[in-house]
């Protein structure tokens, strides 16, 4: 494993494809990124060479324990920060950025949420109002377009910050963690949209949680990252036929190997040799 002492080069190569044209590309492609932070102390890595292609229509998860660095690999892929050290390349043209906190601005209806993100796009005023429409019945708000933000559960408003998110015209949706703070019930309810979207859309996307049966619910592939620094440490291929559920057997059985992993990992990290 290498160390930074110096500040290397970075590269973010963005070429953008017709978002609604099949692509061979990947979506993603990672070549052994690095990252310290400015005026860290000592500039330690938060990100240690990591190498990650994420393929046309895929679903990855990655998981690991707090403080790997999931949440930083998002926002260098968002190209909200620069890599210290490797290149990052995006085929398939610039990525949305979906969070935790559904972050709609509580002064618009759920709506002109989505019609800020098609304004910002360039969309015509005119065409607006039905493009955020079709997008809200998308994600099952259709008649809500004049609904107040404080009148929306948590779940639906996450629903709204989707559909924001799909009103960017992207190819590759990034979520950092958006279901963590929804109670069960609504949080497998919207694993159901997700994945309908996704079906739908044919949309790559990177997903973050730190619930394993989360990940291997949702995933075609599971990425393990380690910390300190944030590096991959193992990927798994989902091979589970027919719907997925969070409770099923299979998902049961591989989240716990995977979950294993996970200990041993963070065990290592803190020196504990068993």
């Amino acid at each position: 494993m290498s160390r930074l002492d110096s500040v290397g080069t970075h590269s973010v190569q963005c070429s953008v494809a017709d978002p609604l044209q099949p692509t061979t590309q990947p979506a993603v492609v990672l070549d052994r990124v690095s990252k310290t932070f400015a005026g860290a102390l000592d500039r330690p890595l938060v990100l240690d060479e990591i190498s990650l292609t994420v393929a046309a229509g895929e679903f990855v998860c990655l998981v690991g324990a707090s403080g790997c660095g999931k949440s930083t690999l998002l926002n260098l892929i968002a190209g909200l920060e620069l890599p210290t050290r490797g290149t990052i390349s995006r085929p398939a043209g610039k990525a949305a950025l979906l969070f935790q906190d559904a972050a709609l601005l509580p002064w618009l209806t759920a709506g002109q949420n989505v019609e800020l993100a098609l304004r910002l796009r360039g969309v015509k005023r005119r065409d607006r109002r039905a493009e955020a429409d079709r997008l809200l019945k998308l994600v099952h708000l259709d008649g809500l377009h004049r609904a107040r933000v404080h009148e929306l559960s948590g779940g639906m408003r996450q629903r709204v910050a989707l559909a924001r998110a799909l009103a960017q015209e992207t190819r590759i949706l990034l979520m950092d963690e958006p279901f963590a703070a929804l109670d069960a019930i609504t949080r497998d309810v919207l694993h159901d949209e997700l994945i309908r979207i996704w079906r739908t859309t044919g949309l790559s996307v990177v997903f973050v949680t730190h619930n394993v049966r989360e990940a291997v619910r949702l995933g075609q592939r599971v990425e393990l990252m380690a910390s300190r620094p944030g590096h991959l440490v193992g990927h798994w291929n989902v091979e589970i036929s027919g719907d997925r559920r969070i409770e099923s057997p299979a998902v049961a059985a591989l989240a716990v190997e995977i979950t294993e992993e996970l200990r041993k990992e963070i065990r290592r990290h803190a020196g504990d040799p068993r």
